[in-house]
């Protein structure tokens, strides 16, 4: 991957839909009048527990692409920090040799990475318990067909595909060993994943306005 010098920055707001969709309730079965469609809400989670991460829960949404080699980093809409499913949209539409890649962070200590090239889509949790508390956290658990998360027995473990990024220069091991880096908050891990995959100084300026 060729090196960079332009320090070319663009930043601007997308329109997001914001979660629109209505939990769906699972059925055990199809007989009629019988247990089978009853939900047991002792252990399905009800999505509706959960609160949008309000703005000043959002450190960032941000957005990176390539064209012809040089990077681009966009700051995004901060309400795609709470539905996936927009934010894959709002990715695709972003030109791209590779596709785009999407950066989100919360409080400092939860992120979330989404790579869209055309139909295909990848997607990391930095940690899987914390789909108890975010719902873009819990929408990468349901994407990924996963069952919800005992938030005290993995609190920590990430889930999703630590090779998100493994063709731009950022091994599966080395995302894992920056992860388990306690000693990092996720704006942290973020900026270092960025210098890895050569998305800096675009990215760290696009943090700085975001994160003041």
């Amino acid at each position: 991957m060729s090196e960079f010098d332009d320090e070319e920055y663009e930043s601007f707001e997308l329109d997001g839909a914001g979660r629109s969709a209505e939990p769906v309730k699972k059925t055990t079965g199809s007989g009629a009048g019988g247990d089978d469609d009853i939900e047991d809400d002792d252990d399905d989670f009800d999505e509706s527990d959960l609160e949008d991460a309000a703005d000043d829960e959002i450190d960032f949404v941000l957005a990176a692409y390539r064209e012809d080699g040089q990077p681009y980093v966009q700051s995004l809409g901060k309400d795609l920090a709470n539905d996936l499913d927009e934010l894959i949209i709002q990715l695709r539409r972003l030109p791209g040799d590779a596709g785009a890649l999407g950066f989100v962070s919360l409080v400092e200590e939860v992120f979330v990475i989404t790579r869209v090239r055309g139909q295909h889509v990848q997607v990391l949790l930095s940690d899987a318990a914390a789909a108890a508390d975010w719902p873009i956290a819990r929408d990468v658990v349901d994407y990924l067909g996963e069952e919800p998360i005992d938030e005290d027995e993995e609190e920590g473990e990430p889930i999703g595909d630590l090779g998100i990024v493994a063709d731009l220069g950022l091994s599966d091991f080395d995302m894992s060993a920056i992860i388990d880096n306690l000693e990092l908050g996720s704006v942290e891990m973020l900026t270092q994943i960025a210098d890895k995959i050569k998305l800096n100084p675009q990215f760290r300026k696009a943090v700085e306005a975001a994160v003041g």
